[in-house]
């Protein structure tokens, strides 16, 4: 179909505010911004940015809108820019800011839901760069429903240290090795100027990247368009391809839902394991799931998980990162081995119009690259991310696997009611080897926020005790963090789950190799110490993160906010 072919407003959201008598004023508004009567009567596509000065992962955002805004322009499409906000983890992280981390991508998804439904918008395309955006601004599509392309910002460019690349894992682990005087202050302060030397997100399979390669897997974003670093200038002609798509999609009515399937968000989950990503898929694509009134617990993930072989070697667990990955074929590559080998479904619609099958037809394996394996030539066997369960772990928990040569471990607990005091411990190296460090009331309610604990955890890689304590949490942990570190586990000690009751020398053992996290304690200990548990109180009293907390579900579930797509009863995109 010709995109720029005119498409009548008859059943579009906009007539709503563009059509007839008695929208003449709010046509008045649209004059007022310099719009003529034939852009008026067109389609109106909302362009929604991240864009912000918080850090490199938005910075460019912006520029990057102005050529969607082209191609929706050369489509006789009327492109209305907006920008919402993002929390950016790297800066939120190892202090209180990081409690407004994951309540962010519910703002995120709520101010661009309202944007779009105020102003009667037909189609979105919307543009993210940073952990919580990126599924934030997903999940906004899926509950307007109206066609929309997703199209992240790229990633950064590798810092070079002493002839070494790096990138802010590097940085995180230094701040580790410093505390026990294996890096000079003259070291840190050289290291922390060239370790994120452009615009774009963390460069390697952290959460940015993971859900990057879940935009493509899932069908949303354009192939080959999640894989661009920020600074490469291709990043405008798929902009500018996005903003011409999104005029057919329009003209089809292809609409998220019809994308985002339960076939597609298995097909995400693959490729998240596949490439050895972050935990945090495991909260975002239940939530994404949910937007869609589709099932897909952090249970289900794990299931794909644990038949996925792990292929792409990236950091943090490998060697690569994400330019390597572009440059050496991109997602698509990654996405093609996995198709030829049985593990995708193939047969999923995307926002070219075509399958995952169709899209992927034309892609050739490169050998003269080792970035990704073959899938019947994997890492290893199963998923670089897999689940847990067990007395300890009731309604689940989370590892990464990926580089972790032990994958069982076993030994006394020690608890802290919080990050700030496990930090504090492992910075004085108040710890012994062996020990399972327990942070809890981290989750979701209990934060609140559900923080993740990147600096303990690079704090002990730096320290060189990574592979000789665990580490557990109804929180969350960073998509740079690497090590036995197990997260979301639930229920959260805030509601009573078993993670708040265990004490300072109980035995956890953990088996990542049989999904597995358990405390020798029996049943009768654990309701006895359940009666005599009491509540504590909220640390905080008011305001938005106070407000996500009486919303906010569990971890098992994505931790959302809103009954979701199964409790509709009217489709935004259809008014």
């Amino acid at each position: 179909m010709d995109v720029r072919t005119i498409i009548d407003k008859r059943n579009l959201p906009s007539r709503h505010v563009t059509e007839g008598p008695a929208r003449a004023p709010h046509r008045s508004y649209l004059y007022a911004m310099g719009l003529t009567r034939e852009q008026i009567h067109q389609p109106l596509v909302g362009v929604a940015s991240c864009w912000n000065e918080a850090a490199p992962c938005n910075i460019s955002l912006m520029r990057q809108a102005q050529a969607v805004k082209k191609g929706v322009a050369s489509a006789n499409g009327t492109p209305r820019e907006f920008c919402t906000i993002t929390v950016t983890d790297g800066i939120a992280m190892g202090h209180d800011g990081m409690k407004a981390s994951l309540a962010s991508r519910e703002v995120i998804a709520d101010s661009v839901e309202l944007t779009i439904r105020g102003h009667a918008y037909d189609a979105l395309v919307g543009l993210a760069g940073c952990d919580k955006s990126l599924p934030g601004m997903m999940m906004a599509m899926l509950r307007l429903n109206v066609p929309s392309i997703f199209i992240y910002g790229g990633s950064i460019l590798p810092g070079s240290f002493r002839g070494q690349p790096v990138t802010v894992q590097d940085m995180f682990e230094a701040v580790g090795k410093h505390s026990v005087g294996l890096m000079s202050d003259d070291d840190l302060d050289e290291l922390e100027q060239v370790a994120c030397p452009s615009a774009g997100a963390c460069g390697a399979q952290f959460t940015a990247n993971t859900m990057a390669t879940v935009s493509e897997a899932i069908g949303l974003a354009l192939p080959y368009s999640a894989g661009a670093p920020a600074p490469y200038e291709i990043r405008d002609r798929f902009c500018m391809a996005a903003g011409e798509q999104i005029m057919d999609l329009v003209a089809r009515n292809i609409r998220p839902r019809d994308i985002v399937t339960l076939k597609a968000l298995e097909n995400a989950a693959t490729v998240v394991a596949a490439s050895g990503g972050s935990t945090n898929a495991a909260l975002h694509l239940p939530a994404m799931a949910h937007e869609a009134g589709i099932k897909f617990d952090l249970f289900d993930v794990a299931e794909i998980f644990k038949r996925t072989p792990y292929i792409a070697d990236l950091k943090p667990g490998g060697r690569y990162v994400a330019k390597d990955m572009f440059e050496a074929g991109g997602i698509p590559l990654l996405m093609k081995t996995l198709l030829d080998h049985g593990f995708l479904h193939g047969d999923c619609l995307t926002v070219t119009g075509r399958t995952i099958a169709e899209n992927l037809a034309s892609v050739k394996w490169n050998p003269h690259q080792d970035v990704v394996r073959p899938a019947n030539d994997p890492i290893t066997a199963t998923g670089g991310v897999v689940g847990l369960q067990g007395n300890l772990a009731p309604d689940g928990a989370i590892v990464k696997v990926a580089g972790l040569k032990n994958q069982k471990f076993s030994g006394p607990a020690r608890c802290f009611d919080g990050e700030e005091a496990c930090f504090e411990a492992v910075t004085q190296r108040a710890y012994k080897e062996g020990d399972v460090l327990v942070i809890r009331y981290e989750g979701p309610k209990g934060g609140p926020g559900m923080r993740e604990m990147l600096s303990t955890t690079a704090a002990l890689y730096g320290q060189g005790a990574g592979d000789k304590v665990a580490l557990i949490t109804d929180g969350r942990f960073s998509g740079a963090t690497r090590g036995f570190c197990i997260g979301h586990v639930g229920p959260e000690a805030a509601v009573g789950g078993p993670i708040g009751l265990i004490r300072d020398g109980d035995i956890i053992t953990i088996d990542a190799i049989e999904g597995t996290l358990d405390v020798a304690l029996s049943d009768e200990e654990l309701a006895a110490r359940r009666a005599e548990w009491k509540p504590r109180p909220s640390p905080v009293g008011s305001g938005a993160i106070w407000k996500f907390a009486q919303a906010v579900g569990p971890a098992r579930d994505g931790a959302v906010t809103h009954p979701g797509g199964a409790a509709e009863t009217a489709c935004y995109a259809d008014i």
